[in-house]
């Protein structure tokens, strides 16, 4: 079994909850289901209803009266063998965008709290779009990723003092030993090559074959275009398929900016952005937005009109350019723009599955730009992505011009320091 971060959130929340339930939205098949699964063997009672394998439990919701008691007489009606032990039972409800009502309900339920409740959907942001009753105060959600890099660790068998042992060269920045940081480096292309999807990281540790990884990508990124076909507003379906598309020429070039006429000759934000939002939405894409000024708080300075597209799972980008990439990563031989763009969709990877906020700052077409930028206290620090060890001129003009407290260059090799300039191993975006 994959170890997950999200069971600890899972313990933390039914220690310390007060009539809350969780709510945790996600792509498909990032692993939601299992984990709420296990986590209910943590109870002496555990109830799932499916709305979308079992349409029928829809109609538990139904009816106007979602009062606790209510709900509980209907699921005892539905599943007989259903059992509601105050304090030591889990009700889980799968698939929710298939039911508003059953959203609505969880206001009822938290505020009764006589048992723990966990609601979980894919595309909850297209599903809830103008619904009119949103128990506010009453669910606290929780974004699920695939695995990260750590988790990904994780499956190949490295424990916890192995990756604290390798912290400390961060945390003193010292260099790491050649064969250590060789070694890394070479599980960090693997994790590009194969990404977080739990059913690839799955088959990719039982075998070590990629050619059976790349058929297991093939079945999720078909199951994301079916649900385009699927769940899209007819007039967004061919729309929202091409742009998902795009994603690999957009980080092909060598500005990586996303580019409407990439997407179709002549395309605007008129016809595509509803397009983009719902792939955020269905959890396929995250945007990184241009700051017209890298200052505190970069909120206040986001550019809606300049922003890049990445993918949030890895491995599923590089499945898009073709099987033959994984070799070209793995053995580290790619180059030109595409692997600029990759590298950077990898450290993209890292930070949102540690829900930091994606942005980049450009200042002009004809700029340098500096690819991620962090905020550490009320201070920017910039952070430059190289898939080598180039030159640094972007992030040298930046710290002349802003003077952060320290600036930060991920590259293929080891730890250097140069005045205020440290240079990490790409690998140790883990622990930024």
């Amino acid at each position: 079994m994959l170890k997950r971060k999200i069971s600890a959130t899972l313990l933390k929340w039914r220690a310390e909850k007060d009539k809350e339930c969780l709510l945790i939205k996600g792509a498909r098949q990032v692993g939601k289901t299992f984990i709420i699964r296990e986590f209910g063997k943590t109870y002496k009672s555990f109830i799932e209803l499916n709305f979308i394998a079992y349409a029928k439990f829809k109609k538990i919701f139904e009816g106007g009266d979602l009062s606790c008691d209510e709900i509980v007489k209907r699921v005892s009606l539905a599943i007989p063998e259903a059992r509601f032990i105050p304090g030591e039972t889990l009700l889980f409800l799968d698939e929710i965008q298939n039911c508003p009502e059953a959203r609505t309900a969880l206001k009822f339920i938290a505020e009764d709290n006589r048992f723990d409740c966990i609601a979980s959907g894919s595309m909850l942001g297209i599903a809830y779009k103008g619904m009119s009753s949103i128990p506010v105060g009453y669910e606290k959600p929780v974004e699920m990723f695939s695995l990260d890099f750590e988790e990904f660790l994780w499956a190949a068998g490295f424990d916890g003092n192995a990756l604290a042992n390798i912290k400390t060269y961060f945390d003193n920045r010292e260099k790491v030993p050649s064969s250590i940081n060789d070694s890394m480096l070479k599980r960090l292309r693997e994790y590009a090559a194969v990404g977080g999807m739990p059913a690839v990281v799955s088959r990719f540790i039982a075998t070590s074959n990629f050619g059976e990884v790349h058929e297991e990508q093939a079945k999720i990124f078909d199951s994301y275009l079916d649900d385009i076909a699927k769940y899209a507003p007819t007039a967004e379906k061919p729309k929202a398929r091409k742009c998902y598309l795009s994603a690999p020429r957009q980080l092909a070039k060598e500005n990586k900016k996303f580019q409407y006429s990439t997407v179709e000759k002549g395309g605007a934000a008129r016809k595509f952005a509803g397009s983009l939002e719902w792939l955020i939405d269905a959890g396929l894409i995250k945007y990184c937005h241009n700051v017209s000024l890298p200052l505190f708080p970069l909120a206040a300075y986001t550019d809606d009109n300049y922003f890049k597209v990445y993918m949030t799972d890895i491995g599923i980008l590089n499945h898009m350019y073709g099987f033959e990439m994984k070799a070209a990563i793995v053995n580290n031989t790619l180059a030109g723009s595409a692997k600029g763009g990759i590298y950077e969709n990898l450290i993209a990877d890292f930070l949102m599955k540690k829900n930091k906020p994606l942005n980049y700052y450009k200042p002009s077409e004809n700029r340098q730009e500096i690819e991620f930028l962090l905020t550490v206290g009320e201070s920017i620090v910039p952070l430059e992505v190289k898939a080598g060890n180039n030159s640094t001129v972007s992030l040298d003009e930046f710290t002349a011009k802003f003077n952060p407290p320290y600036s930060l260059k991920l590259i293929h090799g080891n730890i250097g320091i140069a005045d205020k300039k440290i240079t990490y191993p790409l690998y140790m975006a883990l622990f930024l």
